[in-house]
């Protein structure tokens, strides 16, 4: 499983709705104020490809890993 993580202020409805039907999970991690909510999209390793080339030619910045970050490990990275 890969996971694909995008700030929610990155993408418009039609795009959050296009990237919910292609990934397996959607997830979405809130914070509150002055840090930024997340889409946590979770897909499959033979699905990936096709992901990232629908988030790149939308001009969608994403970070891609291969574990599921904690709560904790987004909140430290916006630290």
């Amino acid at each position: 499983m890969w996971y694909f993580l995008i700030r929610h202020d990155s993408v418009s409805t039609a795009q959050y709705q296009n990237l919910q039907q292609r990934a397996s999970l959607t997830e979405v991690e809130l914070f509150s104020e002055p840090y930024i909510n997340w889409y946590v999209f979770s897909v499959e390793k033979q699905h990936y490809i096709a992901f990232m080339n629908y988030l790149d030619g939308e001009g969608i910045s994403y970070d891609l890993t291969a574990d599921r970050p904690s709560r904790d490990d987004l909140l430290a990275a916006m630290r």
